[in-house]
C-alpha cells in the first residue's frame, strides 16, 4: 500500500535537525573557528561546539575535525555543507521577499496597485535623491480590505475613510477627469461627443460617468458597449491602447498628459467618491524616525489637487 505524501512530509519534518545547530555548523565551517562563529552568532565558543556535537549525534556522522587552532570539515561535513548553505539562503531569500528588510533604515509602504504604479513609483526617485540612504519597499495591495500587517510601516488606501481597528488620516480631496489617446481628440470636439464614444468603466467608481454627464448638464446616456476593469491602472492602459475614454484621478491624468501618452480632452472635473487616506493601526508602537520622513513625503505627494 502506498504511503500518502502527507505522512511522508510529516516524517521528513520530524527528522530535520535543530536550525540553531545548523546555523552554528554553517558559521563554524565558513569561519574555520568555533570562537569566530560564536562572535558572529552572539554565542560562546562552548555553545557553538555543543551545537555541532548535538548535530553530529543526531546525524550519526562526524562533520568536523577539531584541532587546537582550527576546525576542518570531514568528508561528511564537506558533502553536507552545500545543502545547508542553500537551505539557509533559500530561507533568507523567502523571508526577505515576503516580509522585507526590517532594519532601522528600511521603510515598507503599501498602497493600492494603481497608486503604487501611477503615483508613488514615479515620485520615488525624487525622494531617494533627497534621502539617498533610504531603503524603500513598495508593495501593492490588490484588495482594499487587506489586513494592515505588522510588517507594513506606512499604508495608503483609497476609500471613504473607515476601516475597522484603524485610524485614517485624509490626504486631500481627489477629482476625476476624462483621459484618452491623443488620436481620440480628433473626434471629440465638445463634451457631448463622449456620449457616442466607448467609455471605460472602473469597478468601485460606478457613478462617476453618470455624475460627470450631470456636471456637463447632459442627460446620462444608457450604458454603452465598452469594457469594465477593476483598477485605474487597467483603465489607463486600456485608454492608452485606444480602447475608449476613461475617468481617472486628476493627479494621475496630469502626469500622463505631461508625458504625452494620454490627453485630457475637456477641463470639466468632478469630485471623486473616494479619497486617499494614510492608515495607522490602533495602539501601534512608536514609529521609526525614517518612517516619519517618508510619511511626511507621502502627505506632500497626496496633498492638494495633484
Amino acid at each position: 500500500m502506498d504511503i500518502p505524501l502527507f505522512f511522508l512530509s510529516i516524517k521528513a519534518m520530524q527528522t530535520l535537525p535543530n536550525l540553531i545547530w545548523i546555523r552554528s555548523f554553517e558559521a563554524a565551517s565558513r569561519l574555520g573557528s568555533f570562537t569566530a562563529a560564536g562572535q558572529e552568532l552572539g554565542l560562546t565558543q562552548a555553545a557553538v561546539s555543543n551545537h555541532i556535537s548535538s548535530l553530529e549525534s543526531q546525524l550519526g556522522h562526524q562533520l568536523m575535525e577539531r584541532t587546537t587552532r582550527k576546525v576542518d570539515l570531514t568528508a561528511s561535513g564537506k558533502a553536507y555543507l552545500p545543502a545547508v548553505r542553500k537551505a539557509l539562503q533559500d530561507l533568507a531569500g523567502s523571508t526577505e521577499g515576503l516580509f522585507g528588510n526590517r532594519t532601522p533604515g528600511s521603510v515598507t509602504i503599501r498602497a493600492p496597485i494603481s497608486e503604487s504604479v501611477l503615483i508613488i513609483a514615479p515620485a520615488l526617485p525624487g525622494l531617494q535623491l533627497d534621502h539617498p540612504g533610504l531603503d524603500i519597499r513598495l508593495l501593492s495591495a490588490i484588495w482594499a480590505d487587506t489586513v494592515l500587517e505588522t510588517g507594513i510601516d506606512l499604508e495608503i488606501r483609497l476609500g471613504t475613510g473607515y476601516w475597522p481597528n484603524m485610524r485614517s488620516e485624509a490626504l486631500g480631496t481627489e477629482f476625476v477627469v476624462p483621459v484618452c489617446h491623443p488620436e481620440f481628440t480628433k473626434k471629440l470636439k465638445k463634451p457631448s461627443d463622449l456620449i457616442e464614444k466607448k467609455r471605460i468603466h472602473t469597478l468601485g467608481f460606478d457613478d462617476h460617468w453618470e455624475r460627470y454627464f450631470e456636471e456637463l448638464g447632459l442627460d446620462p446616456p444608457s450604458r454603452s458597449a465598452g469594457v469594465t476593469v477593476d483598477t485605474s491602472l487597467a483603465a489607463v492602459e486600456l485608454a492608452a491602447a485606444q480602447g475608449g475614454v476613461a475617468l481617472v484621478l486628476e493627479r494621475i491624468a496630469l502626469r500622463l498628459a505631461a508625458t504625452g501618452r494620454l490627453v485630457i480632452p475637456f477641463e470639466t472635473k468632478i469630485p471623486s467618491s473616494q479619497s486617499h487616506y494614510l492608515l495607522h493601526r490602533e495602539n501601534a508602537g512608536p514609529q521609526k524616525p525614517v518612517a516619519r520622513v517618508v510619511e511626511a513625503w507621502l502627505r506632500q505627494l497626496f496633498a492638494g489637487d495633484g
